[in-house]
């Protein structure tokens, strides 16, 4: 049995099964390279990653570029696509730190003769339908599969990495259940080992719109609606003051989800200073104390920015090596 923290994770299928799991058992995280990855790529995935590696379980990163081919990150662009997963690499290796995941390719399982054979017999046990079910592990919808087919493609590509990597653990945001569940789903009609799914939360975006997608959709929009591994700490301090946190509001509020998802995993403790005539600083252990409290409006949104701030700089500043290394 793995001695594995539950609490951070959305959800777990199944926990029987995750129950049995031993040490030295296989997991993997796919992520797709599509520009700087921002705090919900590192901050919450690596945390959990640092969490099941602690626990025992070994783990590889997928750097999915195949599959952002497919999705058209980076314009299509395989060479720039790459060239991001060189930085995304780098930025799991310092969040990491002296825990040594193994760090794969898709271009290289792709390359395998068995890839291909995997990829047709994976097909052939599911429907065009079920695809289409599958498809917003991509942010896409039906629309976008129908213009291109290559898109149906993908579900079937991550399901078949799942058995090309024989794997026992799969983590990902919720974001990604869809995708397990199917990878569920023919596993058993193929007589193949069930992989155990882990769903990390997702961040909400900082304008309190909705979750923190790719860097290259944001940046479309608003580059401020996230916070991105290579900001400085005078970015981090601009995008939390300017970003949506109602007063006494938890839910939906993208500032408590960072406390919750980020720091408090990571912190023993934190503080929130107030004014004296206000209560003075308040050290709370546990977020659900926190929550309780700022939702009775004894917290001011201004006092728990400054202690996202001042606790997020803190943990992003190894990561100003991103900066340098995208300047050489």
């Amino acid at each position: 049995m793995l001695n594995l923290d539950k609490s951070l994770f959305e959800e777990i299928v199944t926990e029987s099964e995750f129950e049995s799991l031993e040490k030295n058992c296989k997991g993997y995280h796919g992520v797709e390279p599509s520009g700087i990855p921002h705090i919900g790529h590192i901050l919450v995935i690596g945390t959990r990653i640092k969490a099941m590696m602690r626990a025992g379980i070994r783990m590889q990163i997928l750097l999915a570029d195949w599959h952002a081919m497919v999705n058209d990150k980076l314009g299509g662009d395989l060479e720039r696509i790459r060239q991001s997963g060189e930085i995304l690499k780098k930025a799991y290796e310092i969040e990491l730190g002296d825990l040594k995941p193994e760090f794969v390719w898709a271009s290289d399982l792709i390359d395998k003769s068995s890839y291909m054979e995997g990829i047709i017999r994976t097909a052939k046990q599911t429907t065009l339908s079920r695809l289409k079910r599958a498809l917003p592990i991509m942010g896409r919808d039906e629309s976008d599969a129908e213009s291109d087919f290559s898109k149906y493609l993908y579900p079937v590509m991550q399901v078949n990495d799942i058995f090309e990597l024989d794997l026992d653990v799969a983590l990902g945001g919720m974001d990604q259940r869809h995708a397990h569940m199917l990878a569920r789903d023919i596993a058993e009609k193929m007589n193949r080992k069930k992989v155990v799914s882990m769903h990390s939360p997702l961040l909400g975006s900082l304008k309190g719109t909705g979750r923190m997608d790719n860097f290259k959709k944001m940046s479309k929009s608003d580059p401020d609606s996230a916070i991105l591994m290579t900001d400085s700490e005078e970015d981090v301090k601009r995008k939390i003051k300017n970003s949506f946190c109602p007063m006494g509001i938890a839910e939906g509020n993208p500032v408590m989800d960072i406390m919750k998802i980020i720091i408090f995993p990571s912190m023993k403790e934190v503080t929130i200073h107030r004014p004296e005539k206000k209560g003075g600083d308040i050290t709370f252990t546990d977020f659900i104390s926190l929550e309780s409290t700022y939702k009775s409006g004894a917290i001011h949104p201004m006092d728990l920015k400054e202690s996202v701030t001042d606790n997020l700089s803190k943990m992003m500043k190894p990561f100003a090596v991103l900066r340098d290394y995208l300047e050489k």
